[in-house]
């Protein structure tokens, strides 16, 4: 009698579409990534994390088609002046990117980087290990097995210019892994900036690694692609007198689902994330999942994340705050609200504490609600157009957010996306 067929699982069905990178400094990172994939699984809606978001695109072996549409690479920090690494369809185009040398900060492609003693070795995989306990998160650690592209960043001075990861995509149907990896030494600075539409279903991990009185500053655009799936995670581990900031503000898409982790392990450091999102339409779902660990002495974290919801969208915030038992005098602020346009559209928030030590001040809050009709009012008798009045105030609700970006220009860049995307959606 033949045998039955051993029935194939999700996790296996994924794993037999990827081919491995061999070969080079990253190779036991990524047989161990894949020997954690297995053994977790993907995720699925039984997961605690993933009960609010769907993952079944995600995990599916193969990604479902995105049509291309005009507008979908319309440039954003344009007027900033940067240095531009460009990947299409998920592949590093040396020929639309600048020259990679500035002073200050070396920057290698990942799929070239081959040295045995590369300083990445102590990055790649590292901290996305860490940041698996105690939520898994299988889809960075599948991330880590599999990504064949991406930059490693080592900076080692203030560099004169932000760097501008700048994605583009010509495939409908391109599925996509990016692993970045950034080391910050002692007293460096960065601002990196990622904007545009990479494919069709994208995988996304950024390892930052914060030395000690170093600072990075991260300001993402996501939603230009309008039929993307996604799956992003940051990873990043602090020293003292550090500082970690990353905005992101997302506008349309099918489906994003951005984690952040961060650990405060340096005395005396801070870490703020926040976003601003805008959502139109049934398909639209947008899940912000955030864990951040203080374990030390001194720190300071903020969380601000503001989703503006309409016709039937839906927005989904989960945030934690550990405090390690000896992490006194924390001082950790969360804060997630939703402006719903319409009944049918919903915000579903998950805030947490967990703390473990006595001196701390710690606070979250979750809100939902509409526009302020006396607010709306008081504009309206002023002369100012319904429509119009409504966008003032969805931008002011947007604002904290938006105020967590500190290069002036870059927040008016945001602005002015936002106050685009409101007007092209005007009721």
């Amino acid at each position: 009698m033949a045998e039955a067929a051993v029935k194939q699982t999700p996790t296996d069905a994924m794993i037999a579409t990827l081919d491995m990178p061999q070969g080079g400094w990253s190779d036991a990172a990524r047989r161990d990534a894949l020997a954690r994939v297995q053994a977790m699984g993907l995720p699925s809606r039984r997961d605690e994390y993933w009960k609010y978001t769907r993952p079944d695109t995600l995990v599916q072996a193969q990604a479902v088609p995105a049509a291309l549409r005009d507008g979908d690479d319309t440039v954003l920090f344009d007027a900033v002046d940067r240095l531009k690494i460009v990947f299409v369809d998920g592949v590093f185009d040396a020929a639309a990117s600048d020259d990679l040398a500035l002073e200050g900060i070396t920057i290698e492609r990942l799929a070239d980087a081959t040295s045995d003693l590369h300083w990445a070795r102590d990055v790649y995989g590292v901290l996305e290990n860490n940041g698996q306990n105690p939520v898994p998160r299988p889809l960075a650690a599948l991330n880590t097995a599999f990504a064949a592209d991406g930059v490693l960043i080592h900076v080692t001075g203030k560099p004169s210019k932000p760097v501008n990861i700048i994605y583009r995509r010509t495939s409908t149907t391109a599925d996509a892994m990016l692993h970045h990896c950034i080391k910050l030494d002692a007293g460096a600075e960065l601002t990196l900036l990622e904007n545009g539409p990479v494919a069709a279903r994208f995988n996304g991990v950024l390892e930052v690694e914060i030395a000690d009185k170093a600072a990075f500053h991260h300001v993402r655009a996501q939603g230009r692609d309008h039929e993307q799936r996604a799956a992003t995670h940051i990873f990043t581990r602090l020293g003292t007198e550090s500082t970690f900031k990353s905005f992101t503000l997302t506008a349309n898409g099918v489906m994003t689902r951005n984690d952040c982790v961060i650990e405060l392990t340096g005395d005396d450091a801070a870490a703020h994330v926040a976003g601003a999102c805008v959502g139109d339409g049934g398909d639209f779902h947008h899940d912000d999942t955030v864990f951040i660990t203080h374990d030390a002495v001194n720190c300071e974290s903020r969380q601000v994340f503001k989703k503006v919801l309409r016709n039937g969208a839906t927005g989904v915030f989960q945030g934690k705050i550990l405090v390690k038992a000896g992490a006194q005098k924390t001082d950790g602020y969360q804060i997630s609200q939703s402006l719903l346009l319409d009944e049918d559209s919903q915000f579903l928030a998950k805030p947490e504490l967990e703390i473990y030590a006595d001196d701390v001040a710690c606070s979250h809050g979750s809100t939902s609600g509409a526009i302020d009709e006396d607010a709306l009012f008081y504009l309206r008798s002023r002369g100012v157009p319904h429509g119009a009045a409504t966008d003032l105030l969805t931008l002011a609700f947007l604002a904290e957010a938006v105020l967590e970006v500190e290069d002036e220009a870059l927040r008016e860049e945001v602005t002015g996306r936002l106050a685009s995307w409101l007007e092209r959606h005007a009721a």
